[in-house]
Order: C-alpha cells, then structure tokens, then sequence
C-alpha cells in the first residue's frame, strides 16, 4: 500500500532497474519483450495447454512481478497486461495448435484466499481484467512452496472449478466451443495451470493455450526451489 501511495507522489523509479521518471523504462520493457515463445516446463504435467511467457523469471522481468505482486507497486499492473497482450499476440500466431476461430475467452488463475488477503487484491486477476469467465478455488490448499512437483499435483488436484454463474461464458454463441486462454503471472512447473485447464475443460471449452508474463526454466531433473513470489493457489511460481 505504501508503495502505490509513493508511486502517485514522488517521480517513478523503473521496477526493473531503478532508472528515475518510469515505471518500467524502455530498455527494461525491451529486455522482457523482446522474445516471447513457447516456452514449457520440462517435463510438462498431463493436460498442460500449450505454454507462451514474455521471457525467462530473471533479470527486469523477475524484478518487475517482485514489485508487483510483493512490495505493493500495483501502478505497474498496466504495463504487465501490456505484456500479456504482446504474449497473446505471438502465440495466436506462432503456436502449434493451429489458427484459433471464434470468440477467445481470457481465464485467470486465481490467488489463493490467504495470498488475496496479505496482499490486498489478486495479482493475476487485475492484469487479466476484462476476462469473461472465472475460476475460484474450489477447496483450501497446502502451500507450494519447496514441493516436489508430484506434491503439487497431488496438492492442486481438484482445487479449482469455473464459478457457476459465469459456466455458460465458456461455450459460444451457436453452441460452438469457446476457445479460453489462461493467464498466470509465472509458469515453474505447470501444475497449477494444467489443474486450471481441467476446471475449464470441465464446461465444454477448449483451452489451446497459456499465457505466462514469465517462465522459470524449469528442466527435468531440477530439484524443488523455495520460492515465496508466487500467486496462485498459495503457492510459488506455478
């Protein structure tokens, strides 16, 4: 909250580099888009979508979602939609799953219920706003945080549901499938945004893709990493 209070107050200093007069200067903004791509976990859980970040957790971008999503500088939100944006962009037209036709539904994966009340509002959804249809979680989870990926499968399975009054928003006009796209700020190990898929799926929609603002790089034979930046269902970087 301080943090937002200085942020209308004093001049910006960039959240990537600490340069004065920006939130995020130019050269930082360059930095996280400058490549978006494919960019999944190694080994990638069952029904992962296929997965598209802006760029590796570090450097600008890992200290753009820190100042984010810890240290209150919610001023920033515009600019990482802004880069969700650019994410969606290139993976509509550089993905593997094929041209996407009819309308596209935005989906965020939601904070968890403690993360939500440290922090005040639910990172994710703010930078997704605008979507049509939600997801809430459907029972209290285990922190993430140092869990192998097989725990957090097992953690997260079951956790999530589309709310119930939005369920006919997942599915178009015509009775067509809806195509949803589902947003999370990092992608670590893919579990929690293929428990999302599940959820989504669930209603009839088909769900071709993930749209992250970064990935951890996560590769086989990695070794469980404590974290403590994430959102999502009480968790780390997903």
């Amino acid at each position: 909250m301080l943090a937002a209070l200085l942020d209308l107050v004093l001049p910006p200093r960039c959240a990537g580099c600490g340069e004065p007069d920006a939130l995020v200067c130019p050269l930082c903004m360059e930095e996280i888009l400058r490549a978006p791509a494919s960019r999944p976990p190694d080994p990638s859980p069952p029904g992962l979508p296929e997965c598209w970040s802006a760029t590796r957790y570090d450097g600008a971008a890992r200290r753009l979602l820190l100042a984010y999503k810890e240290r209150g500088r919610t001023a920033l939100a515009p600019v990482l939609s802004a880069v969700l944006a650019e994410v969606a962009e290139a993976a509509l037209a550089g993905s593997a799953v094929g041209a996407v036709s009819g309308p596209v539904t935005v989906v965020p994966v939601p904070s968890a219920r403690a993360a939500y009340r440290r922090r005040g509002h639910d990172p994710v959804g703010v930078i997704a706003a605008g979507a049509v249809a939600l997801l809430r979680q459907a029972r209290r989870v285990a922190d993430q945080a140092g869990l192998s990926s097989t725990q957090r499968a097992a953690n997260l399975h079951g956790a999530l549901e589309v709310i119930r009054a939005r369920r006919g928003a997942t599915r178009a006009s015509g009775g067509r499938e809806a195509v949803v796209l589902l947003v999370d700020d990092i992608v670590t190990t893919g579990v929690t945004l293929a428990e999302a898929a599940r959820a989504v799926r669930e209603t009839g929609a088909d769900v071709p893709l993930a749209l992250t603002v970064a990935a951890t790089g996560r590769r086989r034979g990695d070794t469980a990493r404590r974290n403590t930046t994430g959102t999502g269902p009480n968790r780390g970087p997903d």
